[in-house]
């Protein structure tokens, strides 16, 4: 079957989905695609912590009416090291901006509703992208020919789209750090109102929250390790001794592990973010250590951009905020990695670095819970970076 469509969309994840929105918001015709099933982008847990701008943005559009009834509202988060526990108050720090947690597959779910079932095809087999630098841009699958004005790459890091731009064309930035984490879901009551953010002799861990049944935590490991090697009694022992705080009035919650799964971490750019009629975006242009939180926002982003360029083209045909796709980008792209690995290196124990600059992460977290302005440059970050929507 042969079909034209403005926008095609690659990837039914959080950049996808928002793009079909905002160009269905601006009346352009845009399809999207994805090999998953909608089973399996719904059920696959995965965390979400979202800027301020992220929320507002998802109300404005009329997608935010479940995430005000259930998700969790964060103030700050607390810092421990050295036995010793730090509250950093967003609202006070920032003008009264903070963060919503709520899981980025509760997310999809609102977006994947939302959308006419005509414009998300899921199961996609045998996905293709060729004539990228001709008059039009095709997508090739088992069963369909699709030709595009533009095609939008929000497939993720292993996706075809980057793969489909020549490798001497690609300009990349990558680092691989030298530790994973453990995460688990368990079956508890929340240990504490706000996420926990641990630096350890033994390790990094973090506390999150997933429902007021359901919490998320994670240890740092060797990204290689076997999760055979971790009995859920040894993964809440290093959570305790990691999570440990002078503090009387607070105790860890354990509960029944129902998932584990281990996480490597790495931090990437393409900066090759167009390619003719292709249009990189989200993972499929950029990767950061969840330790920032900025991966589902930094998508949400790309896409606002991309969006208002498809919508100046198809109003004015004008190019200049299609050829400024890339740079408008990666100004906030670069900034959000930089955030993600300042927050990695500060919090990990890293046993390849000099116990010179172990120590420097030592007085890095001392100064920061002592100075009113480093955490104000934290807050700023973590809430989000101004954004105009």
């Amino acid at each position: 079957m042969k079909r034209k469509v403005q926008v095609g969309i690659i990837g039914a994840g959080p950049a996808g989905l928002l793009l079909a929105h905002l160009l269905k918001r601006a009346g352009i015709e845009a399809l999207v695609l994805d090999h998953r099933t909608r089973e399996d982008i719904e059920s696959t847990i995965r965390a979400g912590v979202l800027e301020q701008w992220t929320v507002d943005l998802l109300i404005a559009l009329g997608l935010g009416e479940r995430l005000k009834r259930e998700a969790h509202f964060h103030d700050g988060i607390t810092l421990r090291f050295n036995r010793g526990s730090h509250h950093l108050n967003f609202p006070d720090l920032t003008n009264g901006k903070r963060v919503t947690v709520y899981a980025q597959h509760e997310v999809l779910k609102d977006l994947i509703a939302a959308l006419p079932e005509d414009m998300i095809r899921f199961g996609v087999r045998d996905l293709s992208l060729d004539q990228l630098d001709g008059d039009h841009a095709l997508i090739s699958t088992a069963d369909d020919e699709i030709t595009c004005d533009f095609i939008a790459g929000c497939d993720g890091f292993h996706g075809p789209s980057r793969r489909a731009i020549p490798t001497s064309a690609l300009k990349i930035y990558e680092t691989v750090y030298p530790f994973g984490w453990l995460g688990i879901l368990t079956e508890a009551p929340p240990s504490h109102h706000e996420l926990i953010y641990a630096r350890h002799a033994r390790g990094f861990a973090l506390l999150s929250t997933r429902s007021p049944t359901v919490q998320r935590l994670y240890v740092q490991c060797d990204p290689k390790d076997d999760l055979a090697h971790w009995s859920d009694d040894r993964i809440w022992s290093e959570l305790h001794q990691r999570l440990e705080t002078d503090e009387a009035d607070w105790s860890l919650t354990e509960g029944k592990i129902f998932q584990k799964n281990i996480v490597p971490m790495r931090s990437f750019v393409c900066e090759t973010m167009r390619w003719g009629r292709l249009f990189l975006a989200g993972d499929a242009a950029h990767i950061v250590p969840p330790t920032g939180a900025k991966g589902l926002n930094l998508a949400a982003a790309d896409v606002v951009v991309l969006a208002q360029a498809f919508a100046a083209w198809y109003r004015d045909h004008t190019t200049d905020r299609l050829d400024h796709y890339a740079p408008t980008c990666l100004a906030r792209i670069w900034k959000g990695e930089r955030f993600s690995w300042y927050m990695t290196t500060l919090l990990h124990r890293n046993d390849t670095e000099e116990d010179f600059v172990q120590r420097i992460h030592q007085a890095d977290l001392e100064y920061l819970v002592g100075s009113h302005a480093a955490q104000q440059a934290l807050a700023e970050n973590y809430v989000g970076l101004p954004m105009a929507v």
